[in-house]
C-alpha cells in the first residue's frame, strides 16, 4: 500500500467504551490498594523479599517524588497534575468509542488515581503524602531500576499503549486510518 487517503472506519458505542475505561480503572485502583496495603502491614520493619530468584525484590519505600524520586520538594505538585490528567481523560470519555483506548486510558485513570491516593491520605500529610512503592527488579534496594507500585506499571502501561494505538492510526472515536492504495483506486 502506498501513501494514499485515509478512509475512517464506522464508529462504535460510547457506552461500551467508557463502561470498559471505568471499570479497568476501578480494578487498577483496587489492586493497588489491595497491595499497598498487604505490603505495608507484611514488610513494614522487614527485610526485602526475594522472587524468581532474585529478578523481583518486594521491599518496603516510599517515595515523596515522581518517578526515581524526581521532584521530591515539590509533592504537591503531582496531585493537581492528577486532577487535570483524570479531567482530560473525562473530557476525551465523551467521544471515546475505542475499547482498546478504553483500556489505556483506564490503565493511566487507575495508576493516577491509585497514587493520588497515596498524595492526598498518607504520611506526611494532605497533599504531600508519599507513595508507597515496593517492586523492585534486579536488586533489592532499587539499584537497577526505580522501585515501583500497581499504579505506576498501570501508568507505563496505559501511557505505551495510547502512543501504539495512535501511531497505527486507531482513533479514539473508533475509527482507525488506512491508507488506501492510489494505483487500485484509479
Amino acid at each position: 500500500m502506498s501513501g494514499g487517503p485515509t478512509v475512517p472506519v464506522p464508529v462504535r458505542s460510547t457506552r461500551r467504551a467508557v463502561t470498559v475505561l471505568a471499570a479497568t480503572g476501578a480494578v487498577i485502583v483496587l489492586a493497588d490498594v489491595l497491595t499497598k496495603y498487604l505490603v505495608v502491614a507484611r514488610l513494614t520493619g522487614h527485610p526485602p523479599v526475594r522472587l524468581l530468584g532474585g529478578l523481583v525484590y518486594l521491599t518496603l519505600t516510599r517515595n515523596g517524588g515522581a518517578a526515581f524520586s524526581l521532584g521530591t520538594h515539590l509533592t504537591f505538585v503531582f496531585p493537581l497534575v492528577t486532577v487535570l490528567v483524570v479531567g482530560w481523560i473525562g473530557w476525551l470519555a465523551r467521544r471515546l468509542r475505542s475499547v482498546p483506548w478504553a483500556v489505556a486510558l483506564g490503565l493511566v485513570l487507575g495508576g493516577a488515581l491509585g497514587n493520588l491516593g497515596d498524595r492526598l491520605f498518607r504520611a506526611p500529610g494532605f497533599l504531600v503524602g508519599h507513595v508507597v512503592d515496593f517492586v523492585s527488579v534486579f536488586s533489592p534496594d532499587g539499584h537497577y531500576f526505580a522501585i515501583f507500585n500497581v499504579a505506576d506499571s498501570a501508568l507505563t502501561c496505559g501511557v505505551v499503549l495510547a502512543i501504539l494505538l495512535e501511531v497505527t492510526g486507531r482513533r479514539r472515536d473508533g475509527t482507525r486510518l488506512v491508507k488506501t492504495d492510489q494505483r487500485a483506486s484509479g
